[in-house]
């Protein structure tokens, strides 16, 4: 692929990575991957995420926020550390934080709480925010639509949702965010015939790695461990449900992506 590609999110401080991060990396590498965002999701992760983005300077990033699934532990501390850890250059967004009403691992007004919690460090520092919705759109939709304003820029991460919501969140102004549950002939069929609703200028891609193996790879890996060199997968098949080139998919998710985060 001619143009390189940047994986906005990616669990890549996920211990499954532990015992081959660097071969990982130069795999990723070697598909056209050039720049990737950590994903940061828990305090532990936070620290964890910025430690690898600060001794890969360039081609590493990382975000720092805590995931709806943890937002009974949000606490003073938490907010601490995010807004640390968003004073290094390499911590290029806040989040992700947002609302999961699909399993309620944690009571949803701790959620509202903590995503509210984490808006505010947005507005505070200027930075991205780094967002994630699942069966919770209005209660989403309510907080954010508001705080928009006040926001630098903000990106739905992994969009698997309806046309409705898509529709809602491009009229807002916000960046979507595009994984490999595109390539799923079962699950993601929907999402294949709606991603041409995303603007050019606000449609970005990601691996959400290890999750989200794109099921569209062949021959099939034989783990099933997704990691970033597959993002060129999502990449064609987003290319082939918007009627695009490839490399015109790439050379917009890669512009996006670095005015979004402000890359170098």
């Amino acid at each position: 692929m001619p143009n390189p590609l940047i994986d906005i999110g990616a669990n890549i401080a996920h211990n499954s990575f532990d015992e081959d991060r660097i071969e990982m990396m130069q795999r990723a590498k070697e598909a056209g991957v050039e720049k990737i965002i950590i994903t940061g999701s828990s305090d532990k992760s936070n620290v964890r995420a910025a430690e690898l983005a600060a001794d890969s300077a360039g081609t590493l990033y990382s975000t720092a926020g805590v995931h709806p699934h943890y937002a009974s532990d949000y606490s003073d501390d938490s907010d601490a550390l995010i807004r640390s850890l968003v004073e290094n250059d390499a911590v290029v967004a806040v989040g992700e934080c947002g609302l999961d009403y699909c399993r309620n691992f944690s009571p949803r007004e701790a959620q509202i709480a903590a995503f509210k919690r984490q808006l505010d460090i947005a507005k505070d520092t200027g930075l991205p925010v780094f967002l994630h919705q699942r069966d919770a759109h209005d209660d989403f939709v309510n907080i954010l639509e508001p705080a928009l304003p006040d926001l630098f820029r903000a990106v739905v991460h992994c969009f698997t949702g309806e046309g409705e919501a898509l529709r809602k969140y491009v009229a807002m102004g916000l960046y979507i965010g595009i994984t490999g549950w595109i390539c799923d002939e079962r699950r993601g069929k929907h999402l294949h015939d709606i991603v041409s609703i995303i603007p050019d200028d606000r449609l970005l891609i990601e691996t959400d790695s290890p999750y989200l193996l794109p099921r569209s790879i062949q021959p099939r890996p034989k783990s099933r461990r997704n990691e970033p060199m597959y993002l060129p997968e999502v990449a064609r098949v987003i290319a082939e449900a918007r009627a695009q080139s490839i490399e015109h998919v790439a050379r917009i998710t890669t512009e996006n992506a670095i005015r979004f985060f402000g890359l170098d």
